[in-house]
């Protein structure tokens, strides 16, 4: 079995090309899989491999300063999900492409997930916006969640833009994978005047771990090779094209026009389509 980790923390971040050397050596040495994006506002990491390997890795991760408080979320796997191992320098963890977003120094308010099924529960008024690509969602999202309507999250902002004037004076709580997005969503949202914008802590996994299925339709798309896992956090079904990479439902995958590694039922027309490039974005 492997553990499969996701974390992320905004905190300054400095000497990114020794850390990464560093990082980099040890995940090869304990034959670790997955990817680690580092930057001056952060770290985002997706990595699986045997457990003492990981635990490994998160002692050196939170020997770092600014690091040391950094949580995790836990899955197991019967295979290894990821193809490589690759430590990344970027300029932002999570693309976003506004300035005076910093989640590091402000961020808004995150409900746990018992939270929001309790406020579900009630009828609490509200509004639950997921903050994903459209791919993702068509395999499984809240119920009567809004889609933000995007194929990647550095279009969040024109679409938020576009999000009906009443929402505004409502109480919105934003979702993604893990949470990461979110942290730059939320406060670009409350610039534009949303007055009322909450985020879920830890995303769906976290409200899975916590929560199960309830209120929740589907499964989850994660940027690995096991493409979604159910509410139990255990791989599914689902498949990813080769050629499109679009996610494929095991219903889908019975339609004539799904060939393993030529096309499925969405680039079948066109096998020379251009499709968002899901697995191992990094995007939670």
């Amino acid at each position: 079995m492997f553990t499969n980790i996701a974390a992320y923390k905004f905190a300054p971040l400095e000497n990114l090309e020794v850390l990464r050397e560093k990082l980099r050596a040890l995940c090869t040495e304990q034959s670790l899989k997955g990817t680690i994006m580092l930057s001056p506002e952060g770290v985002n990491l997706s990595i699986a491999g045997e457990t003492s390997a990981v635990e490994a890795l998160m002692v050196a991760l939170r020997s770092v300063a600014g690091l040391e408080n950094l949580t995790v979320k836990e899955s197991v796997s019967a295979k290894q999900p990821f193809r490589r191992m690759l430590v990344k320098l970027k300029k932002e963890i999570i693309a976003f492409g506004i300035d005076g977003i910093a989640p590091a120094r402000a961020s808004s308010p995150k409900i746990s997930a018992q939270v929001l099924k309790q406020w579900i529960d009630e009828g609490k008024p509200l509004t639950l916006l997921d903050t994903r690509n459209d791919y993702e969602i068509r395999m499984g999202t809240f119920h009567g969640a809004l889609p933000i309507g995007v194929n990647h999250f550095r279009d969040f902002p024109e679409a938020a833009r576009k999000l009906p004037s009443e929402l505004k004076d409502q109480t919105i709580v934003m979702f993604c994978t893990g949470g990461i997005r979110c942290e730059k969503a939320g406060p670009f949202m409350e610039a534009a005047g949303f007055a009322q914008v909450f985020q879920l802590d830890g995303g769906i996994l976290k409200y899975f771990e916590e929560c199960g299925q309830s209120h929740y339709d589907g499964d989850c798309f994660v940027f690995d090779r096991r493409v979604c896992v159910d509410s139990q956090l255990r791989q599914t079904s689902a498949a990813l094209c080769y050629c499109c990479q679009m996610p494929v439902t095991p219903q889908e995958q019975v339609d004539p026009r799904y060939v393993v590694g030529v096309s499925c039922p969405f680039c079948h027309a066109d096998t020379a389509a251009v499709a968002p490039q899901a697995r191992e974005s990094g995007e939670r």
